[in-house]
């Protein structure tokens, strides 16, 4: 599931042509990418029906002054639809009716959902001079990854590399009009100071996601369980921030009024940033952020779906050790099992084994190293979410 405002109603794969030098790039290019036998021209932004032969784009990049054109591929379903949804766009289109170059341009560029971004450099010759994670690279960086150069990327990773280095949890939080989060207490306002030397975890969820709506009570409770432990042990502490993409502040007071941490305020321009710093691209998503202030894993979810409290502090070093307890406690667990959610038997299987990532067909959560897998059609369940019964044509199972 894709969240975080990236234009899922986009029913497109666009096309970037060119950036940089124009000069460099061939009209035989573009002719063979985008014409047909039938037709030399792309529709204009500007006027319905007027035309913009290939011919003539070298032209249009050197007037326009940016070097830069984008054309659109539509996945539309019908004409109307096509129609409608160009007249938003300020870019080239290539005519609704030619599926033919559509279908070209897909098995060329190996395009397997949208939205896509494709990217060609002035110099297609070179290594990773085309790129495909145009998408991407916009909502990470926005106008900042122009020209889209390897050169240019590296330095955008090297800035990102450093800013992540030096974070701190003010830093995250905090903008030049805010230096508080929501709490659930009766001022409503907790300085962001208050969370410098705790353990963190930015919660992204919102109240319409379907995934968020399971996870959540299951946060809540290993939440209150972390809690309760490290008030007994004393010293260290642990909080939640709950960063929210709901779509309204009815749907965010009333999704924020069920948790018992703090949140960002809706609708508070940190959020976006926040999604984009970290790379957030589904919901629920669970950042966990150390008592130094570093980021110390983007796995919370799976780690406390895998380990549950235990999980914290979510350090490498204790993900290691709960790895090799889980070793040694699939010593004990019988090799098959019956499912009381399924027909078939199922099979211990390992990573070495057969097994890998997988996303459980019982709680719907991801789970990794050891699983129960039917042989015969593909069914995955974490051990802990097995319920044995007897094969139904024993006489424990009559």
């Amino acid at each position: 599931m894709r969240e975080m405002n990236l234009d899922d109603n986009s029913n497109n794969l666009v096309q970037s042509l060119t950036n940089g030098d124009s000069e460099k790039i061939s009209t035989s290019r573009f002719s063979s990418l985008l014409a047909s036998k039938d037709r030399d021209y792309l529709l204009s932004s500007t006027e319905a029906d007027q035309q913009v032969r290939i011919s003539d784009l070298e032209g249009k990049l050197k007037s326009n002054g940016s070097n830069f054109e984008i054309v659109f591929v539509s996945s539309d379903e019908d004409l109307d639809a096509f129609n409608s949804y160009r007249e938003s766009l300020p870019w080239l289109s290539i005519p609704f009716s030619d599926l033919e170059t559509k279908k070209a341009l897909n098995r060329k560029f190996e395009v397997e959902g949208i939205p896509c971004l494709v990217i060609l450099q002035p110099e297609d010759n070179k290594d990773g001079a085309t790129l495909y994670e145009g998408v991407e690279l916009i909502y990470r960086y926005g106008i900042e990854a122009f020209p889209f150069t390897k050169e240019r990327l590296e330095e955008l990773q090297r800035e990102e590399k450093m800013k992540h280095e030096s974070q701190t949890v003010t830093d995250l939080l905090t903008n030049p009009g805010r230096d508080y989060i929501l709490g659930q207490t009766i001022t409503g306002k907790v300085p962001v100071d208050s969370l410098i030397g705790k353990t963190v975890g930015l919660y992204f969820s919102a109240q319409w996601c379907f995934p968020c709506a399971k996870f959540t009570p299951k946060l809540i409770s290993i939440y209150q369980k972390i809690k309760q432990t490290l008030e007994e042990k004393g010293g260290e502490d642990f909080e939640i921030v709950f960063v929210s993409n709901d779509r309204d502040q009815s749907s965010f007071d009333s999704y924020f009024g069920t948790m018992p941490w703090l949140a960002l305020p809706f609708g508070d321009p940190t959020v976006r940033t926040l999604a984009k710093y970290f790379d957030v691209q589904g919901i629920p998503c669970l950042i966990i952020i150390g008592p130094d202030g570093k980021t110390v894993t983007k796995q919370g979810r799976n780690l406390m779906n895998l380990y549950q409290e235990n999980a914290y502090p979510f350090t490498d070093a204790k993900v290691e050790l709960l790895e090799k307890e889980m070793e040694e406690a699939a010593k004990n667990l019988p090799r098959s099992v019956y499912h009381a959610a399924h027909r078939h038997e199922l099979t211990l299987v390992s990573e070495g084994t057969g097994g890998g990532p997988y996303i459980c067909c019982d709680c719907d959560e991801q789970g990794s190293g050891w699983a129960y897998q039917c042989l015969e059609c593909g069914y995955e369940v974490h051990p802990k979410c097995v319920r044995a019964v007897a094969p139904a044509g024993s006489i424990e199972g009559r």
